[in-house]
């Protein structure tokens, strides 16, 4: 009897395993000849589409594609392709999107305008994740951000939609800063142009955006780091204040919701509807890519640093976001709009 049992149970987990062979050969047999898309809201010159390009190189040899591409669609701050690709793109598999960091955000505090639901996004995992950072110029007379309480310093930002004019609003609103929004600057480029040439004094980014950019700022004391804000303080920034533990204990939730952006920033996911077995091998791919030597390698190159998140870390951020209490949401959107919805 044991006998028989072990014999069925081997051939139990024989079949298993050819099953997943099968799955994962006929998922790579489809991608032959195909092009897949990586949708990006913003333009091809900034992080965002820096990095959908490196991963769209590493990517189509491991799924076999024909070739990867990227489209960019700017506008809203990411929102405009983020509603095309939750409605549009067809969900065989060969379309891929890398959401703006402010989607669970967006969704809960703009829900009129978001033709989407987070939670209809399968995850891959994330290869790149950064604090935002509040910098000025050094000739703005701020020191530290204690500083922005008594001037008005000029913050170049893109939309409301995106963390660029979202974080600092976040800032005036906990602390009492008196930082001056300035919409309009259509990428990260445009702003720090703005900064270096004077029509601004300050923008907000993520580390990433200013390391790949303009890093020789901050050694050179043209620019002061003085805010950043993320779940966890980065090393890099050591003796730069993290708004978290700036702000009173009732208003953390706040900065942790916003703080989803940090996790979901540069991930790349797939929309529910696209068949299980093709998921899973994009997944295993992107896992593959992420913890290659020569990716990293690649990364890096362009002054891009890989910090891996994995699929299931990203869904527990996009859960937590989207399930936010009422109260949080509205006292959010009285902060940064004026407004509680």
């Amino acid at each position: 009897m044991k006998r028989i049992l072990a014999t069925t149970l081997a051939t139990a987990a024989a079949l298993a395993v050819g099953a997943t062979a099968v799955t994962a050969q006929s998922a790579k047999d489809f991608y032959k000849g195909k092009t897949v898309e990586i949708y990006i809201g913003y333009g091809l010159g900034g992080t965002y589409g820096k990095s959908a390009t490196i991963m769209g190189e590493h990517l189509r040899p491991r799924v076999g594609a024909d070739s990867v591409i990227v489209k960019s669609m700017p506008g809203a701050g990411g929102l405009k392709m983020t509603n095309y690709y939750a409605n549009v793109v067809k969900r065989d598999g060969t379309a891929i999107i890398l959401p703006p960091d402010t989607l669970a955000i967006t969704q809960m505090l703009k829900p009129k305008k978001a033709k989407y639901d987070s939670r209809d996004f399968r995850w891959l995992g994330a290869a790149v994740r950064s604090n935002s950072l509040s910098a000025v110029r050094a000739d703005s007379g701020v020191k530290a951000w204690k500083d922005l309480k008594s001037k008005a310093v000029p913050f170049a930002c893109s939309g409301l939609g995106s963390q660029t004019c979202q974080v600092p609003a976040l800032i005036n609103g906990l602390l009492g800063t008196k930082i001056k929004i300035v919409r309009g600057y259509k990428g990260s480029k445009k702003m720090l142009l703005a900064m270096e040439q004077g029509e601004a004094a300050g923008i907000n980014l993520t580390w990433l955006a200013f390391k790949t950019n303009r890093q020789a700022w901050f050694k050179s004391g043209f620019a002061v780091p003085v805010m950043q804000m993320g779940p966890t303080p980065d090393p890099e920034l050591a003796g730069v204040p993290n708004l978290k533990d700036l702000v009173a204990a009732e208003d953390r939730p706040i900065v942790n919701f916003m703080s989803s952006l940090i996790a979901i920033g540069r991930s790349l996911a797939v929309h529910k509807d696209v068949p299980k077995e093709r998921t899973a091998f994009l997944k295993s791919a992107f896992v593959d890519m992420a913890k290659d030597p020569a990716f990293v390698a690649d990364m890096k190159k362009r002054k891009l640093q890989v910090t891996y998140t994995s699929a299931e870390d990203v869904h527990k951020v996009v859960d937590e976001s989207v399930g936010m209490s009422a109260d949080i949401i509205k006292r959010t959107n009285q902060i940064l709009f004026g407004s509680a919805s």
